[in-house]
């Protein structure tokens, strides 16, 4: 009789450690890509006065600079979920855009986000009205939600 419950002990030991490892597994884990400089980091470029060496110095070397025509700076910050064996997902995404003009001056700070899968502008210091060259800021936030498993379609 004593076996029987030393086996059923063992048993249950066994089987709530095996459940305690699965719930483990499917625990969520973060992914922290990329780097975006601090507000006050921010707060420090003055439009209209700093340039593009100024601005490195300042707050760091971007995540990548204009591609076309060599116009900003850009700060790309991603956050994903992952769940055991699923795909990750992505949960925010941040985009700090520092536009300078032909001869190299600061002439927009924005930051943006994502809302509900859209590009969301959360600050934005302009000296002008009209936001220049935002190709890859929307190549970069634009996608989002826009995948399709279909090949072809």
């Amino acid at each position: 009789m004593r076996i029987k419950s030393q086996t059923r002990v063992r048993a249950f030991k066994a089987t709530t450690f095996a459940a305690v490892l699965a719930l483990a597994a499917c625990s969520p884990q973060f992914e922290n890509h990329g780097y975006i400089p601090p507000q006050e980091d921010l707060d420090q470029i003055q439009v209209g006065t700093d340039t593009r060496e100024s601005v490195t110095e300042k707050v760091g070397v971007p995540t990548s600079a204009g591609v076309l025509s060599n116009s900003g700076f850009y700060y790309v910050k991603m956050r994903q979920r992952v769940i055991g064996p699923l795909a990750p997902k992505e949960i925010d995404r941040q985009v700090v855009a520092i536009s300078f003009s032909d001869n190299g001056v600061v002439t927009n700070v924005e930051r943006f986000g994502l809302e509900r899968g859209r590009v969301v502008p959360l600050s934005r210091r302009v000296t002008s009205s009209s936001v220049r060259d935002q190709s890859l800021l929307r190549q970069l936030l634009g996608n989002i939600g826009r995948f399709s498993p279909a090949f072809g379609s």
